[in-house]
């Protein structure tokens, strides 16, 4: 039997913006060292997506991590280009941040090293990675 009512139907949705607070880690000592939240946060967020391959670990749902090393041994112009939309399809999947701009990158050899500004809520910061070929990953 389907109850009658309709009380959920006229009621308001509110959408409530979930915390950043999470678990601070230090990668010197290879510890966490208690919690951070709002731009250290996302900055920690930024910097675990991008040490994280897409589709390498079932732990992580395919939205998570980047494909940027599938691009290194193609064409510079090739790699300049689409590195831009990767590095922002990596980093954009979170809500906090608003954008990723200034994108540069160069190649050196088998690696190239990104940098560029990443625009949040809470405000600016740049990054600089260097991405080297994943041997599994490489296409042929």
């Amino acid at each position: 039997m389907i109850p009658a009512g309709g009380q959920l139907r006229n009621a308001q949705l509110q959408e409530i913006e979930q915390p950043s607070l999470t678990w601070k880690l230090d990668l010197a000592a290879k510890k966490i060292t208690g919690r951070t939240d709002n731009l250290d946060a996302i900055k920690q967020a930024v910097f675990k997506v991008l040490q994280t391959r897409r589709f390498e670990h079932l732990i992580y749902s395919s939205d998570y991590g980047h494909e940027l090393d599938l691009l290194i041994g193609d064409s510079p112009l090739l790699v300049q280009s689409e590195m831009n939309r990767l590095l922002r399809e990596a980093i954009e999947q979170d809500d906090r941040i608003e954008s990723v701009e200034n994108v540069q990158t160069s190649v050196q050899g088998e690696n190239v090293t990104v940098r560029c500004t990443v625009v949040t809520q809470y405000g600016d910061f740049d990054i600089e990675q260097e991405v080297e070929r994943n041997v599994s990953a490489s296409h042929l």
